[in-house]
């Protein structure tokens, strides 16, 4: 049934519009705030810029002069120097208030997506469960978020204020002097060359990291989920092999990412020591030689001044590049994680159009009426188009006729199945693994609709029912148990939301838990943890038969209930179901033939096939593959 499979993200090195579009379309609830983030960025750079142009008035207008008199008033370059301050603070102001908005607009967009995320899921059919892994879902809440966040929270106010930087500085530079600014260009040029050839394939390592990281973390998990199994056939060194051969393909692949990442802020910063030193060298031969300055304020010459600005302006120049290149394949990875993220939010929900409700009713002269209070006594609602509405008992009468299903188009896995079962029956399938019997339970709580043949349920086709109703009408006591985080009580309540504490009590003494129940150390508060890892699984399964208790469904389906369990806890588990299933439609699957004899009907499958009907007696007197099966002569796998 199932064909789980995991994807490998292939490396991508364009960016993602249409994944940065809709992020961006997240973030638009939050305008007001990402205005004054923009403002605070334009301010930021602006203050940046002009503190370097200050620098060019400063020695022209102020210290240069000053050294020429005998006796220096310093007045006015006191308060040059107080303007450069408030320059400087204003700079560091908003820089802090837009990276501190910044990270509150992330977590507020991550919130969202994730809100969204988890509904979405909830909605989500059972299918694509069966075909996607625990670990890929889980990864996109942990991280492709994650990478979300850096790039909302860094990124993008990195990139922004790195090009507002840019424009203000090339601006201040144009405005000095045209030849440095020709000069610092050609520089730029050179730089990102060299960083190209050399970092060119930093996003593909990076994804590679990604993967190698993914693959050691689930070695990890598996080793610490099986570790019993590792102890009892001695597997440790083997085990041991296994971790460093994957903790080795993650170290290579991080030493590649990393070394080419980080490589290239050093790089930047060697180039841009030889741009400063060009500058300088130039710059004082263009005054030396007396050749005209020009820029946007006009024609002069080239002064220490200008020449001490240029000096800072091209830092301020490159700094902004090498920061734009190294952010430029985080925001890459994130988009690509957003990619995952949104493709997951389209996943299609399951479609219901069913109309027929489950509804409390009473029974006065032979007529249905709804009612708001719980009754004990249920029916379908079923309207009419012409507005007349028709209540039907819910009795548990659950009809398949000739249903073909498959999980795969062409791939049938049941054929031709048609069984009937009458209120207060007990109906077992049995048959090897493979057979279809937990596939008949699928259809009969559409997890899956069947290509083919009616499914009824007191008489009416269940795609008319709606699934909520339908599943509140099933009970259900699967092999493989599942706890939740929380008190006894609270995962006993999950069958029934509000379920008093005596109903619950009830349904554990039913079920034959309340005895070891009351054994723990807070009783039915104490909290379980971990799926209820402190248990045993025969008191898990009890407590699984109390919540499907609480719920006091009409139709049970007990999948492989007592497979895992001990003889002696078999026995407890049994009697719990027997209480359990007292006057109730029951469907059991059970690979020990011992737990189905008392059934009305068994049912024994092969490949999808019916090949054998009727009670215990009449299937042993027939002496075809149950009767092997019961005698040994053939076993269940």
């Amino acid at each position: 049934m199932s064909n789980k499979r995991s994807i490998n993200p292939q490396p991508a090195r364009k960016l993602n519009k249409a994944a940065l579009k809709r992020l961006l379309s997240y973030m638009a609830a939050y305008k007001g705030r990402l205005v004054l983030v923009f403002c605070c960025i334009l301010l930021s750079a602006v203050a940046s810029a002009g503190s370097a142009m200050f620098v060019e008035i400063l020695i022209d207008d102020y210290i240069t002069p000053l050294l020429l008199e005998d006796a220096p008033v310093l007045t006015g370059l006191m308060k040059a120097l107080g303007i450069m301050a408030v320059v400087y603070v204003i700079g560091v102001v908003s820089g802090y208030l837009y990276n501190r908005l910044m990270v509150t607009i992330a977590q507020s967009t991550l919130k969202q997506i994730r809100d969204e995320m988890f509904s979405r899921m909830q909605y989500l059919p059972v299918r694509y469960f069966d075909t996607h892994t625990h670990g890929e879902v889980m990864s996109l809440y942990t991280n492709d978020t994650d990478t979300l966040r850096q790039l909302i929270a860094q990124s993008m106010g990195q990139m922004v204020s790195s090009v507002s930087t840019m424009i203000a500085v090339f601006c201040c530079m144009l405005y000095l002097s045209l030849w440095l600014t020709l000069i610092v260009l050609l520089s730029v040029v050179a730089i990102l060359f060299v960083v190209k050839k050399v970092t060119g394939k930093t996003a593909y390592y990076f994804m590679g990291q990604q993967q190698a990281i993914g693959a050691l973390n689930g070695y990890i998990e598996e080793m610490v989920n099986g570790q019993k199994v590792i102890k009892v056939f001695c597997h440790e060194d083997k085990n041991v092999e296994g971790f460093a051969e994957r903790n080795e393909a993650w170290r290579k692949a991080a030493a590649n990412a990393n070394g080419r990442a980080n490589a290239m802020m050093p790089m930047m910063n060697g180039l841009g020591y030889g741009t400063y030193v060009l500058i300088a060298i130039i710059g004082s031969y263009l005054a030396i030689a007396g050749v005209p300055n020009v820029g946007f304020s006009g024609v002069g010459t080239v002064t220490v001044g200008v020449i001490a600005s240029f000096l800072t302006l091209s830092r301020n120049f490159v700094n902004p590049i090498s920061q734009m290149a190294n952010q430029f394949n985080s925001i890459i990875m994130a988009l690509a994680g957003a990619e995952r993220i949104f493709r997951f939010m389209d996943e299609l929900p399951e479609t219901d159009e069913g109309y027929v409700t489950l509804v409390n009713a009473k029974e006065e002269n032979g007529q249905l009426t709804e009612t708001a209070e719980r009754t004990g006594l249920w029916a379908w609602k079923h309207p009419h188009k012409d507005g007349s509405v028709t209540y039907t008992k819910l009795e548990g009468r659950v009809v398949l006729d000739h249903v073909d299903f498959s999980y795969t188009k062409g791939k049938e896995v049941l054929h031709d199945i048609t069984l009937y079962a009458e209120p207060g029956q007990k109906v077992a399938f049995v048959g090897a693994t493979g057979a279809g019997k937990t596939t008949i339970t699928n259809l009969i709580n559409r997890f899956y609709d069947i290509d083919d043949g009616k499914i009824r349920y007191d008489g009416i086709n269940i795609n008319k029912i709606r699934k909520e109703d339908l599943r509140r009408s099933l009970g259900v006591v699967l092999q493989d148990v599942f706890l939740f985080t929380g008190t006894v009580m609270e995962n006993i309540r999950y069958g029934k939301p509000d379920a008093t504490d005596e109903e619950c009590i009830a349904a554990a003494k039913l079920a034959n838990a309340d005895g070891f129940i009351r054994m723990l150390p807070e009783g039915y508060d104490t909290v379980l943890k971990g799926g209820g890892a402190g248990l045993s699984q025969g008191q898990r399964q009890l407590l699984s038969i109390a919540r499907a208790a609480v719920s006091d469904p009409p139709v049970m389906i007990l999948d492989e209930a007592t497979s895992s369990i001990d003889t002696h806890t078999e026995a407890l588990v049994q009697e719990g179901m027997d209480r359990l299933m007292k006057g109730r439609t029951v469907f059991v699957i059970a690979h020990r033939l011992s737990t189905v004899q008392n059934s009305d009907v068994i049912m024994v499958l092969d490949h999808g096939r019916i090949i054998e009907r009727g009670s215990h007696e009449e299937l042993i007197e027939k002496k075809g593959t149950y009767y092997q099966l019961y005698t040994g002569a053939f076993e269940l796998e």
